[in-house]
């Protein structure tokens, strides 16, 4: 892949990831800012001293919000469209399409769901603000360490593949990942802060809402990067499945056969040098 096609793909991937954040967007805003408020109440309630905000709630949850998310969909969306360049033809016969989608499943498991399940999103007056460098630091390592053994399952399964099968290595590096991500969680410290008169319905909602806007964000990528990908590599992709433009040009291929088999009998018919041909 020339280096022309590289950045038309990076491109394309900010694009498409400014389009998944703006649905993450909706979703944010619907599923996880009443949550936020509903945090942010609790905490004004049993909080004996009110600081003074730098920014408006109203501002947070709008313009702050938009921008935050929307900046993140650009930035995972370019980073993600370089990894879509590595991973093209490399883990299998896939298309653009279906090689968008694989990446952004696997960005998604992770990236988020795997360090989400060893430390989960907490909404506002959950966690202490003095260990918030530790938990921080914690977080992304499990970051690092989930995608290094995603990296690492994907080329033990290439390496197994000849002799076990491309089912059976699969399987098999699935296998390894989970095992090496169960080690990881059970060596790693755990990060319980939540204060025991928290609402565990409350608690639970923000995390269902902080999935469920990763996924929409993820997955909508997947989806424009995969048409917009397919588009710039794969020529008259857009024309392909039975549009008008296939049909007319087949029928046009049809009335050209058929007028070329007219000349060429009608040529037959004058002879050789223009006569009419003898009669036999």
């Amino acid at each position: 892949m020339n280096s022309l096609s590289v950045r038309a793909l990076l491109v394309r991937g900010m694009i498409a990831g400014l389009a998944a954040g703006a649905l993450a967007l909706v979703v944010a805003y619907l599923l996880g800012e009443p949550r936020v408020d509903a945090a942010i109440d609790f905490e004004e309630a049993h909080a004996h001293e009110h600081g003074e905000e730098v920014f408006s709630r109203t501002l947070q949850s709008t313009g702050g919000l938009a921008t935050g998310v929307l900046v993140f969909g650009v930035a995972v969306g370019g980073i993600a469209a370089l990894a879509f360049c590595v991973a093209l033809g490399r883990i299998g016969r896939f298309g653009p399409r279906a090689t968008a989608v694989f990446v952004s499943l696997g960005a998604l498991l992770t990236v988020y769901v795997v360090p989400f399940l060893k430390y989960p999103a907490n909404p506002p007056s959950v966690g202490d603000p003095e260990t918030i460098g530790r938990r921080t630091a914690l977080y992304f390592l499990m970051i690092a360490l989930s995608v290094l053994l995603a990296v690492a399952a994907v080329l033990l399964g290439k390496r197994l593949a000849p002799r076990l099968g491309n089912w059976n290595a699969t399987v098999a590096a699935s296998a390894a990942f989970l095992v090496a991500v169960g080690l990881a969680y059970a060596f790693l410290p755990a990060v319980n802060e939540v204060p025991k008169d928290f609402p565990a319905m409350l608690l639970w909602r923000f995390r269902l809402a902080a999935l469920a806007i990763q996924a929409t964000l993820w997955t909508g990528f997947g989806l424009v990067f995969g048409h917009l990908a397919e588009r710039l590599l794969v020529p008259g992709a857009a024309a392909r499945p039975g549009s008008a433009g296939t049909a007319a040009g087949s029928a046009e291929r049809v009335e050209s056969a058929k007028s070329a088999k007219s000349t060429e009998s009608a040529q037959g018919a004058q002879g050789v040098d223009g006569e009419p041909a003898p009669a036999h």
